[in-house]
């Protein structure tokens, strides 16, 4: 049976050209050559690893970067820097993956933008409802917090959904992929306000099963976090 250490050079030998070596673009993909992978040329073990295996380690991933970021949050200072990492960290998931996958791309972007209004206002109506008004968020943190919102969405209801699908249905992925986001807020958020984190990202996974889209909730996303 090869060591972990025989099967990383196998995978890299098929993988990474060496030095003065022309890369082998049959072997990358059709995609890789016109640069549509997120990560060009980077194949994630987690692609190469069985369903089960792989969804498994994706969710737990997922979910212990979320907790990380918030045990962070709980050190003074840095707040932003804290939130921009979550985000890239999460973002860094869909190594391997193709945005066709994950439900990204251009095509019908208005609908798609529009799409991600319609469910902001659909996050946004408990709030709304018992809103007195007050202070927005400070301009740098905005931003962090639209950086989490796009980490958020690329990991639970790109990558895992897509995972989840793949392997179970659609109904797993929808499903497993809103069990493992309420999940992951549950040092974030009281117990109490758990059911409204599960009603909104069943939401919007429910969204991307239906319209194989992720703009939408990622705009969506953002949009509701920025206002609360």
């Amino acid at each position: 049976m090869p060591t972990l250490a025989e099967t990383v050079a196998r995978v890299s030998a098929a993988w990474i050209p060496l030095p003065g070596e022309p890369a082998d673009t049959a072997q990358l993909g059709p995609h890789a050559e016109h640069g549509s992978d997120i990560v060009p040329r980077v194949r994630s073990a987690l692609i190469l690893a069985p369903a089960p295996v792989r969804v498994a380690a994706i969710a737990v991933l997922a979910v212990g970067l979320e907790w990380s970021r918030v045990l962070a949050l709980r050190v003074p200072g840095q707040q932003a820097m804290t939130l921009l990492a979550g985000g890239a960290a999460l973002c860094l998931l869909a190594a391997g993956r193709r945005p066709e996958e994950l439900g990204l791309g251009r095509s019908n972007l208005g609908r798609r933008l529009l799409g991600g209004a319609a469910l902001a206002a659909v996050l946004l109506l408990p709030a709304a409802a018992r809103w007195h008004g007050g202070p927005g968020l400070a301009p740098e943190l905005g931003a962090a917090a639209v950086a989490v919102s796009i980490g958020e969405e690329v990991a639970f209801r790109g990558v895992l959904f897509a995972g989840l699908e793949e392997a179970y249905g659609p109904a797993a992925a929808v499903l497993g992929s809103t069990a493992a986001w309420t999940l992951a807020h549950a040092l974030s958020h009281p117990a109490p306000f758990l059911p409204a984190v599960a009603a909104a990202g069943l939401l919007l996974a429910a969204w991307r099963w239906a319209a194989r889209d992720l703009v939408g909730p990622i705009v969506g996303h953002a949009l509701a976090d920025l206002a609360l």
